[in-house]
């Protein structure tokens, strides 16, 4: 028996066309990859709505949460053996992890995209999208959270991330590779995440700023978001976290004004963690009250520090969400 997936459409590469005048890829009026239902048939029985279109930069929170709540919606008043959903690659990793964060479902929710438009020569779209809906129909994606098809390959949303510009390869898992993949014949998934996080999240309304720290980097910078009224702060530290001295007295700042300061590493592979003890280093960061984020880049950090901050009816301890 065919299964039922439900396929949403966000925009992105997969859905645009090369402009033969100026040959540049722009989004057109109708989605390019809506319609393929049809398609798609022989794989599952696909219900294909339209979420927005847009280019994966102009990709906010409020669109995350807005997708979000379109799968909540959907499955209360409908049953579906899986959600796969296309997106264009530049934020497509945030948007998954984001997912995977605020739902709890136990059918697969798979993202895919293309790095190639759909009236290029070679184009991946297509193919990735076939792929991902076989994903969604493998019993073995069941409580895996959310994925990423790409590439013949399946990825968590934990630790998916954008390496090339613009390889068709360009989704990695730094340090632990992909959780499976795809044949001709097969969808093999041979490890599942050790835990899962969710969180309740009905709206979006605090702001996180994310710095990533370099050599001399000046104090004035964190003072600056300060005074911007920014509610938290993510810094994409040194090796295994570390900042220069001067950033150090913006960083007291914050912490005294209960404004949370998350620090990661800018290396993608390896943990930050509190290891220095000199100025800036990561273990007298950890004694002023820096969270330390266990093994997610800058950019997921900010997303679930502003997930967490926007706990308002039930708030929760930051550094046990970050653990």
């Amino acid at each position: 028996m065919k299964k039922s997936i439900l396929l949403i459409h966000t925009g992105g590469t997969i859905s645009m066309k090369m402009n033969d005048d100026a040959g540049a890829v722009i989004p057109n009026e109708k989605n390019a990859i809506l319609g393929i239902s049809e398609q798609l048939s022989q794989f599952a029985n696909i219900r294909e709505i339209e979420a927005f279109n847009l280019p994966s930069p102009h990709i906010t929170p409020k669109e995350m949460l807005e997708l979000r709540n379109i799968i909540v919606n959907y499955t209360n008043e409908n049953s579906v053996d899986g959600i796969v959903i296309t997106h264009g690659t530049d934020t497509l990793e945030e948007t998954a992890y984001f997912l995977d964060l605020t739902t709890q479902y136990d059918f697969p929710i798979v993202l895919t995209g293309a790095m190639r438009s759909s009236n290029e020569l070679g184009a991946d779209g297509v193919y990735n999208l076939v792929e991902a809906v076989r994903v969604a129909c493998s019993p073995e994606a069941r409580n895996k959270g959310v994925l990423v098809v790409m590439n013949d390959e399946i990825h968590q949303a934990f630790n998916i991330t954008k390496t090339s510009t613009s390889s068709v390869n360009t989704f990695q898992s730094p340090q632990y590779g992909p959780i499976g993949l795809i044949t001709k014949k097969t969808v093999h998934i041979h490890q599942s995440p050790l835990r899962r996080r969710y969180v309740e999240v009905q709206s979006i309304e605090k702001r996180v700023a994310l710095l990533k720290v370099y050599a001399g980097m000046e104090g004035d910078i964190l003072e600056a978001i300060y005074n911007l009224n920014y509610d938290g702060v993510v810094l994409e530290g040194l090796g295994q976290g570390n900042v220069p001295p001067a950033v150090v007295s913006g960083i007291k700042k914050m912490l005294e004004a209960n404004i949370p300061v998350i620090l990661v590493s800018r290396c993608f592979n390896g943990i930050a963690e509190g290891i220095y003890g000199y100025e800036g280093g990561g273990k007298s960061l950890e004694e002023l009250g820096v969270i330390f984020a266990t093994g997610i880049s800058g950019q997921k950090a900010r997303l679930k520090l502003l997930i967490g901050l926007n706990q308002q009816n039930n708030p929760i301890d930051l550094k046990e969400f970050f653990n």
